[in-house]
């Protein structure tokens, strides 16, 4: 391998591998294994069901849960809808809904734009949460508004909307 070479005309270097196994029997390979390999780490994927599933039904619902709990996950950690402080169905109801709209809109965006399919939602809610305009109310009763903080994310979102308007 190249990292083992040596630029050197004076010096030769050889190297060869060999495996455990030349000098060891069966039992000694099993129990060099049990000791170093197995962790009591080692398991096995099970599904259990108080239903009658089939394997493909069983796989077909484990995975819409496990769509659920990664939309739930987003929700939590990058659209960061905040513990509720009110404990009503409405209040629930409207946080959630308000969560799953503003990621519908993170995800329409990057449906749109190719440039931010392997951005994270995160750093696309960040991006616009960065934004800011600044109203300056004039003498004559005009108002001027001053907009900053601009990035390449949000620009690309801003600049293609008004090119398609």
């Amino acid at each position: 391998p190249k990292r083992f070479r040596i630029n050197n005309a004076l010096v030769d270097v050889t190297y060869s591998l060999q495996t455990k196994l030349a000098d060891m029997d069966e039992k000694e390979c099993i129990k060099l294994l049990e000791e170093k390999v197995i962790t009591g780490r080692e398991g096995f994927f099970c599904l259990k069901s108080s239903r009658n599933l089939t394997l493909k039904q069983a796989l077909s619902t484990y995975r819409k849960k496990d769509s659920i709990e990664k939309i739930i996950n987003s929700l939590k950690n990058e659209i960061e809808i905040k513990p509720l402080r009110v404990w009503t169905d409405a209040s629930i109801y409207g946080a959630v809904i308000i969560g799953f709209i503003a990621q519908l809109l993170i995800s329409l965006m990057r449906y749109e734009y190719d440039e931010l399919k392997s951005k994270s939602t995160k750093f696309i809610k960040n991006s616009l949460l960065n934004l800011t305009v600044t109203v300056d109310y004039m003498r004559n009763k005009a108002k001027r508004y001053i907009y900053a903080n601009f990035d390449a994310i949000n620009t690309l979102i801003l600049r293609q909307k008004r090119m398609k308007s």
